[in-house]
């Protein structure tokens, strides 16, 4: 039942909301102020109303307040804010972040998160053993050390609780994941550190990166909390954000370029195709992999990127919109591009006559073996394979669109134009993003500008 209490002339409503993890009573109040030239007996009928209201109100979560839990507040955000205003992917990412902004703030009620929670937060995230999906590799010879302990891999594998497979993997050197280490280390009763070490680019931190979204996801449901006035500010605008370690974009030469075209010769239409694309456009692979015929035009050789495939677990492959506003856009193509895309499209309609009812007609441009969208993670993991199996230099299937980028602007395209054509924010990102690109290409520039001026002024020196 609610509670009152006079103040001043105004009424402060109070609601029990039940207690937290430490037992402690949580309430929510609201403070009614009687209109003037009210009677006491208006007064008393009104706020009792008012008192009734509020605390069906707050019962049936119509009502919340600054001291509700975290975790609890994160759950109205995503249901009431989250769904309808963030991208599906993006969303996604989000919940995905949760178990961990849980496990430390969770409890918490909003209006008692502190600045030096979030710092604590961020630091401890950027702690060694935190990361989940760390890989490492055996550091002793496993099919001797099973010898002398008169063990089979099938025994290794009953003993550890992992598969069969794993551990053959594990004998031949395969990298595996920190929890899968930690069973096998367990089972044979060794400490991990004396059978497997972290593989290499594998650490078992998080990057600054990764930090990063941790704390942009917890900033983002704060900010609301201010918005829907439980906070008076976020905390985490008072943190300095983590810092993220910049990278040089990885990617191929003109040369090593050469030599990727090369190797594309022994593969099928489609694999062509789209590495072909991804290097000539610099599209991201999900906006490769929601191409459809009717966004590719033949007749003046333009391609309108507006929308991109995305996988989400649970629901599967869907379109979504691009990634940001700039994203969606119109670029131009050479006849080369425009040549492997026909025959890309007279292979697909053979393949569509073969095999009759069974194909699925989505337009795709890109699609699996009966025309349904393909999934943009085996668009890596194929390329991820065709990388090793000709020796070419190690880069992911992103990474063409850096080398799109970087090629051009050392063929001195300027800087403006290669933003608007990967679709960036702005032109800034670009720079940022390929500074040892455009620094090579001012060089180069200098350099020409030298080779023209110095000999004239060399040669009338001479003459």
């Amino acid at each position: 039942m609610a509670s009152i209490q006079k103040r001043n002339g105004s009424y402060l409503i109070t609601v029990s909301t039940g207690y937290d993890i430490t037992g402690k009573q949580q309430r929510t109040t609201m403070t009614w102020t009687p209109p003037a030239g009210m009677t006491p007996r208006q007064i008393d009928k009104e706020l009792t109303r008012q008192a009734t209201l509020f605390e069906e109100k707050v019962k049936t979560g119509q009502i919340i307040g600054g001291d509700i839990r975290f975790a609890e507040f994160a759950e109205r955000w995503f249901s009431d804010y989250g769904r309808e205003h963030l991208k599906a992917r993006t969303y996604t990412d989000y919940r995905h972040a949760m178990p961990r902004i849980n496990a430390a703030l969770g409890h918490i009620a909003v209006n008692k998160i502190k600045p030096n929670h979030v710092a604590q937060f961020c630091k401890n995230l950027g702690e060694s053993g935190i990361r989940e999906d760390a890989k490492y590799l055996p550091t002793v010879d496993f099919k001797t050390l099973l010898k002398q302990r008169h063990l089979s891999q099938m025994q290794l594998s009953d003993l550890a609780g992992v598969s069969h497979a794993t551990v053959g993997g594990i004998v031949k050197g395969s990298r595996v994941s920190q929890p899968t280490a930690e069973k096998v280390s367990r089972a044979l009763e060794m400490p991990m550190k004396e059978l497997f070490a972290p593989a290499a680019g594998s650490a078992d931190t998080l990057t600054g990166q990764t930090v990063l979204k941790y704390y942009r996801v917890l900033s983002s449901i704060l900010t609301t909390a201010v918005q829907w006035q439980l906070i008076p500010f976020n905390p985490c605008e008072r943190v300095k954000p983590p810092k993220v370690e910049h990278k040089e974009a990885n990617c191929l030469d003109e040369s090593a370029t050469r030599e990727l075209f090369r190797c594309l010769e022994q593969e099928d239409i489609q694999n062509r195709a789209i590495v072909v694309l991804a290097v000539y456009t610099g599209m991201r692979r999900g906006e490769l992999c929601g191409l459809t015929w009717n966004d590719i035009h033949f007749d003046n050789g333009l391609i309108d990127i507006n929308k991109e495939s995305i996988y989400i677990r649970g629901q599967g492959i869907r379109d979504d919109t691009p990634k940001n506003q700039t994203s969606r856009r119109v670029i131009k193509v050479s006849s080369d591009v425009l040549d492997v895309l026909r025959l890309l499209r007279t292979d697909q309609n053979k393949k569509r006559l073969q095999i009759g009812d069974q194909w699925t007609n989505s337009g795709k441009v890109f699609t699996r073996w009966n025309g349904s969208p393909v999934d943009p993670d085996a668009i890596s993991g194929w390329f991820h394979g065709f990388i090793q199996k000709n020796g070419l230099p190690p880069i992911r299937f992103h990474d063409l669109r850096h080398t799109n980028a970087s090629l051009l602007i050392a063929a001195g395209t300027d800087i403006k134009t290669v933003s608007k054509r990967l679709g960036h924010s702005s032109v800034s990102t670009t720079g940022n993003i390929y500074t040892h690109a455009i620094k090579t290409a001012d060089e180069l520039a200098a350099d020409t500008l030298h080779d023209i001026l110095g000999k004239d002024r060399s040669g009338s020196k001479t003459g």
